[in-house]
């Protein structure tokens, strides 16, 4: 983000230092890029206030895994809502699971009913569509 583009958004423009010292809630919306591979590690992480929640919804690599386990294991922040990891699905024996200050969903974060309910929807229209462009035949004798 740029100074015109939080301008424009009536937000303030910090440096990335500030960003993890001053926030509240941080919550990650970006590709995974050689650039943004490992971002968020343990010296931003040690940034963060104890009350301060962490939300990846991006891509698990984003953060590095291991030093967001050692801050929650030493309660450093208050928590993290995690549906992105390294390896997915999540291992059973994975800390992600046991940490009480931990809400990991299996990279479902987007769902909603209302969601839902569109996609399905038009996925049973589409295969309506599709059956009745079929030749009657095919209809009856369940082959194309």
């Amino acid at each position: 983000m740029n100074a015109e583009a939080a301008q424009s958004a009536n937000a303030q423009l910090v440096q990335k230092d500030q960003l993890f010292e001053q926030a509240d809630i941080i919550t990650i919306h970006l590709v995974l890029s050689n650039r943004t591979h490992g971002l968020v590690g343990e010296n931003e992480l040690s940034k963060m206030k104890p009350t301060a929640r962490l939300i990846n919804t991006s891509r698990g690599p984003i953060v590095d895994e291991q030093a967001l386990i050692n801050v929650l294991k030493g309660n450093r922040i208050a928590g993290a809502a995690i549906d992105v990891f390294d390896i997915e699905p999540l291992p059973l024996s994975h800390p992600f699971r046991q940490l009480e200050n931990v809400l990991a969903t299996p990279h479902i974060g987007y769902v909603s009913q209302e969601l839902y309910r569109t996609f399905y929807q038009d996925c049973s229209a589409s295969i309506q569509h599709w059956l009745d462009s079929l030749p009657q035949t095919s209809k009856r004798s369940g082959r194309d």
